[in-house]
């Protein structure tokens, strides 16, 4: 090419587009995160959601205004939160393709369609030594596969012809498992990524152990059983054999990586069944647990567990955050991990002990049969950060009289507080439950000064156990009763009371339609514009599917997807690698092992999330910790919720944060995302708002947070819609469509 007979202007533009290839950066995979980049989930490996830049302040927050958009380009709700590497960002878009996003140009480089299925929350990025080796690392339909960053071209050298199933080496029959992979991306260490699952929450379920692969050839080099085999830690806290048939204990949200020490942090799950444990007497390490693992070689150093044989679903949820504080005239690195029931526990990095004393607690035995709750429970001494029960004069002051004054009988019937055992006599009021306090994306921190943040819910949940009846068919006068219910609060928004749609399709006679199989993966997950509902248990699930008309027990599996849409642009490639199909489909693991001892009976509930504004707002707050001295610096009220103040506009509480996140500041400018499409940037010192916004859309995703050209940037993933709790402001006038939308501070005029 003769570069001097190009005109000026074409090769300007020339350079533009290819400035994203010929960047030079420092390596991602390696150990020198120094917060000023957002390659991954939360940031970094240390999930800190901490960015370090100077123009943004608490002086000129309040100047933010959209600096561009990126549309998703169609109707759908995505959970992801966007990735920046240079001068490109990676989105999820255009009827589930993955997108490279030039943020020069704002156009985009390149377009893998058909990725539905991949891991919601977003992907990994890793570079080697030299940067010539860019690959976008992800989970895809049960699989992990790779693909070129700079070309979006699949890697087919990657494992087996581009894959490496991950429902392998589980103790289980690989084609019995529906359902493994998480929702999070993982997370990078050198050459390593370190994958967490999901593999459901039912009786049987697959365990949840944690794999490290390497991210050039797929190899697995280690695995962590968090149901501990025979002759391992922790073995003897279960019954004999129980890794046959216990299921669970699986980190299906964030894990944290001490670069420095080459230490990855592993918060792990309940076992199942999550509220009745009779088949699990022990302990049940490593349930609930803040495991230590060596990230080369997978080998605990040491852990913590926060609750013992779990039956409340009190999983740790939320990254454990990095920081260095300084007590006592110390300075101390510490691990801290907030939990779904309100306490915080602080940890020495290296050693595990615990840096604020916690104190084993007695709390009540369990009433059901065969079930031996474990008598005391640790209870941290620092303040904790949600209420613990609900009672007469906490009860939500917005129900109309005819709702209080059910409430008011019901409370008298039922059992409200910290570690009350389920039971099948009378319903147990959890405060929080199980989608309370710290979850998922609701913890930041800065690392250096010892401030963490977290964002809290206060919804209870309503637990009452019932005996496992034998598969049936047909749906009792209660069964309908029920699932019409599920139906009301759950789909009738979108597909209309008599099933015949509205927003969403009809669903009349639709379990006549698709198999079960396919049909639950669409609850569970989502598919379009609908989000996935994980906490739907597996009766509730039967049933609405035989008021939809199917028979959950008739045979058949797999999912359909239309794969002949194409967006426009420059699309390179489609659908991932090629998966080749089971040679056999078993069925899943229904029933114990035939040498294994069992109780007689198997007891389930729901998750009890019919009314999650029980208790009186706020229902979401977001608060600073200071772990120096530990104490609570502030505590905030944030988001938008119309939840029973229904005909008065004027009445929203705040309320929603499950799926939300934040981005910490050098600066300490702290922003989060709450529902009602909120967004906020508060003083990180006394929590003071100093920048209110609302999105058109609601934003589930992560934000993210990077600097080009000596300019500071917000992007938020707002593409979600807006539920019957909250107010629609996407048609409001100057609303934006879907997509992710860059905040900036304007650009001064000369």
């Amino acid at each position: 090419m003769n570069i001097k007979k190009i005109p000026a202007a074409t090769f300007i533009g020339l350079m533009v587009l290819l400035l994203p290839f010929i960047y030079t950066s420092c390596n991602i995979g390696s150990s020198s995160y120094d917060h000023t980049t957002w390659a991954q989930y939360g940031g970094g490996p240390d999930q800190s959601k901490y960015f370090d830049a100077a123009e943004i302040t608490k002086e000129n927050v309040s100047g933010m205004e959209v600096a561009w958009m990126f549309p998703t380009g169609d109707s759908l709700f995505y959970y992801f939160s966007p990735i920046i590497v240079d001068t490109v960002m990676y989105v999820m878009a255009k009827n589930y393709s993955l997108v490279a996003v030039n943020l020069l140009t704002q156009k985009e480089i390149w377009i893998h369609v058909n990725l539905q299925g991949l891991s919601r929350r977003g992907i990994n990025y890793w570079e080697n030594k030299n940067n010539k080796d860019k690959r976008l690392i992800f989970t895809l339909n049960n699989t992990l596969q790779a693909i070129d960053a700079v070309t979006g071209k699949t890697i087919l050298s990657f494992g087996d012809s581009g894959y490496v199933d991950l429902r392998h080496g589980l103790d289980r029959d690989p084609s019995s498992i529906r359902r493994m992979q998480a929702m999070m991306p993982g997370v990078i260490y050198d050459d390593l990524v370190m994958l967490g699952s999901a593999p459901g929450e039912n009786y049987f379920s697959p365990p949840g152990h944690v794999r490290a692969y390497n991210v050039v050839t797929g190899k697995l080099e280690w695995t962590f059983h968090t149901v501990p085999h025979p002759g391992e830690f922790g073995y003897d806290t279960w019954p004999k054999d129980a890794y046959k048939y216990v299921g669970g204990v699986n980190v299906w949200s964030e894990m944290t990586v001490d670069e420095k020490n080459g230490i990855v942090f592993l918060p792990l799950g309940s076992p199942t069944y999550d509220y009745y444990g009779a088949d699990r007497l022990g302990s049940n390490l490593f349930g609930n647990c803040l495991v230590a693992v060596d990230a080369r070689t997978g080998k605990r150093l040491w852990h913590y567990q926060t609750v013992h044989h779990d039956l409340w679903d009190y999983d740790l949820a939320a990254a454990p955050q990095l920081l260095t504080i300084n007590r006592n005239g110390k300075k101390t690195d510490v691990v801290a991990v907030a939990s779904k029931h309100g306490f915080m526990f602080v940890f020495d990095r290296k050693t595990g002990e615990p840096v604020f004393p916690i104190e084993e607690k007695p709390f009540p035995a369990s009433e059901m049969p065969g079930e031996k709750a474990w008598p005391t429970q640790p209870v941290s001494s620092l303040p904790d950060f949600t209420r613990h029960e609900v009672t007469k004069e906490t009860l939500n002051p917005y129900f109309p009289d005819s709702i209080k004054q059910q409430w008011l009988k019901r409370l008298e019937a039922a059992k409200s507080g910290l570690f009350f055992p389920p039971s099948d006599k009378y319903e147990t009021i959890s405060m929080p439950g199980a989608l309370g306090g710290a979850n998922y994306g609701n913890t930041g921190s800065d690392p250096k000064n010892g401030i963490m943040y977290v964002m809290i819910q206060e919804h209870a949940s309503i637990y009452k156990l019932g005996k496992v009846m034998p598969p049936k068919t047909d749906l009792s006068e209660a069964d309908i009763k029920k699932v019409k219910g599920l139906y009301a609060r759950t789909c009738q928004t979108c597909h209309g009371a008599n099933m015949e749609g509205g927003v969403g399709p009809a669903v009349i006679n639709s379990g006549q339609r698709i198999f079960y199989d396919e049909f639950k993966s669409i609850i569970l997950n989502g598919v379009g514009q609908m989000p996935g509902f994980v906490h739907i248990d597996e009766a509730s699930l039967t049933a609405l599917y035989k008021y939809l008309g199917g028979n959950p027990f008739q045979p058949g599996f797999g999912r359909r997807i239309d794969t002949t849409k194409r967006p426009e642009g420059p699309v390179v490639a489609s659908g991932g690698a090629k998966i080749k199909p089971d040679a056999k489909r078993a069925a899943p693991m229904s029933d114990y092992p035939a040498e294994v001892a069992h109780p007689e009976d198997r007891y389930t509930t729901d998750y009890g999330l019919e009314w999650p504004g029980l208790a009186s707002p706020p229902w979401s707050s977001l608060l600073a910790y200071d772990l120096n001295n530990g104490t609570i610096k502030w505590k905030k009220p944030i988001g938008e919720d119309s939840l029973f103040v229904q005909g008065d506009k004027t009445k929203g509480a705040p309320g929603g944060v499950l799926r939300k996140g934040m981005v910490v500041t050098s600066t300490e400018v702290v922003f989060a995302t709450a529902k009602g499409g909120k967004l906020y940037a508060f003083d990180a010192d006394n929590g003071k708002i100093l920048w209110e916004t609302t999105l058109s859309y609601e934003a589930n995703g992560q934000p993210a947070m990077f600097a080009l050209n000596g300019k500071q940037y917000l992007v938020v993933n707002a593409t979600a819609g807006f539920g019957k709790d909250s107010y629609d402001h996407s048609k409001k006038p100057g609303a934006l469509p879907k997509g992710y939308v860059v905040y900036a501070l304007p650009v001064t005029k000369k």
